[in-house]
């Protein structure tokens, strides 16, 4: 068994001894205190604090969540329905707050999981921690102290009886048989701690069904905003650029053909000015086409759209790209345009003198995404919120059932990780 295994097996005791305390330590009070605020209810009282006591069972379960992604690479998704805008605003009252969050069944699940943590929950976390520690108690027993027991009619070591030195040397013997299981066993144990949490706090299947529908449902309405938008912004940017100036050319050739008679060196000069606007105007026509879908997107694939959008930033910036393959045009658009404003955001805020962007492809069949990581060394502190512009990235990710996650600690460095369902790249 290598240092590594061992270090892993050492740590998953530790934490799972902390988990096993804190199991039935905040698991009980929550579980108590839910019982008292809904049996509240009933009398006005508990309107008021049992959405405050829910929101602390569900704080705790979302740090469950993480520490089961964290620590064992167990994913427990979220299952909460989302509250409409004027009861996370506070502009109603406490009764439709409360009546909402107790409809939810998520709300129940939870309140079981509290349950199942202070028991079940709390000796699956103390297995792990007890193979790794419980052997000291047999090396003290097998160094002496038996003979209180001999004295005091016999002790159990688990299931050793300890009334002499033979029956001590036994239990130190069972203890070190436990030492060595838990360090080969115990960082499956403490998964096996989080993925009895995720029966519980894991959504089920008509629930993730409809989180599904809800959340495709609100980046549809998105994208038909941005749709909306973005022809807006095509129609203003032709009246006011191109079109403009192809007005104003034929302008010019009305003036060239009244003077080409009468004034050939001013027509001549009037049509330099007409064929410097036609190139204006190309050039205008040809941005704006790029800003709808680049070309080189259409012809080369992601990676190399990707690669030119780079090469026109001020900042240094280090490409590597990993695609097998081509995937959908659409799906290649959102991760290109996706990648764009990452990096205008990385060059207008973070203050970095140099950017990464890793691109590959991960998974396969269906299971299959495009992954992007944009990382830069500036001073961090990026944020998804409303107005920012990794707002408006994670809703043009969502219309793809696309995540995207943020890892931006104060004075940097910043990561900006984006995956989109991929099964044909």
């Amino acid at each position: 068994m290598n240092a590594t295994r061992i270090r892993a097996a050492l740590l998953a005791g530790v934490r799972a001894l902390g988990l096993s305390v804190a199991s039935v330590a905040v698991s009980c009070v929550l579980f108590s205190l839910t019982l008292l605020s809904l049996v509240l209810v009933g009398i006005g009282v508990g309107v008021f604090t049992t959405p405050v006591v829910l929101g602390w069972v569900r704080a705790w379960a979302d740090h469950r969540r993480r520490l089961a992604g964290a620590w064992s690479d167990v994913r427990i998704d979220v299952p909460y329905r989302a509250l409409p805008a004027d009861i996370r605003s506070g502009v109603t009252g406490q009764v439709e707050r409360t009546s909402l969050m107790l409809k939810d069944p998520a709300t129940w699940r939870d309140l079981q999981w509290l349950f199942v943590d202070l028991s079940a929950g709390a000796v699956t976390a103390l297995v792990p921690g007890l193979t790794l520690w419980y052997w000291l108690y047999g090396l003290v027993i097998a160094a002496g102290l038996w003979r209180e027991f001999e004295r005091s009619g016999g002790e159990w070591y688990l299931f050793v009886p300890v009334h002499s030195q033979f029956t001590g040397i036994l239990a130190l013997a069972l203890g070190l048989a436990l030492l060595a299981l838990g360090l080969r066993y115990n960082t499956t144990l403490l998964q096996a701690h989080f993925r009895l949490a995720k029966c519980f706090l894991a959504p089920t299947k008509e629930a993730s069904l409809a989180l599904r529908v809800a959340k495709l449902t609100e980046t549809r309405h998105d994208a038909l905003d941005t749709s909306a938008a973005e022809l807006r912004r095509i129609e203003r940017d032709l009246h006011d650029g191109a079109q403009a100036r192809l007005v104003a050319m034929g302008m010019n050739l009305g003036t060239i053909e009244a003077l080409i008679e009468k004034d050939p060196a001013k027509a001549k000069k009037l049509i330099a000015v007409a064929r410097a606007s036609s190139a204006e105007a190309l050039t205008e026509l040809r941005d704006l086409v790029r800003g709808i879908h680049p070309p080189v997107l259409a012809e080369r694939g992601l990676g190399d759209a990707v690669r030119a959008l780079a090469l026109r930033l001020p900042i240094e910036t280090e490409v590597t790209v990993d695609l097998p393959g081509r995937s959908e045009a659409p799906v290649e658009s959102a991760a290109y345009f996706a990648v764009s404003e990452v990096l205008t955001n990385a060059v207008k805020h973070s203050g970095a003198d140099r950017i990464w962007v890793d691109l590959h492809h991960a998974g396969t069949g269906r299971d299959g995404v495009i992954r992007v990581s944009v990382t830069d060394n500036g001073h961090g502190g990026a944020r998804i919120g409303a107005g920012s512009g990794l707002s408006g990235v994670e809703r043009r990710l969502g219309t793809f059932d696309g995540v995207l996650a943020v890892s931006s600690p104060a004075g940097g460095p910043t990561m900006v990780t984006m995956e989109i369902p991929c099964a044909s790249c």
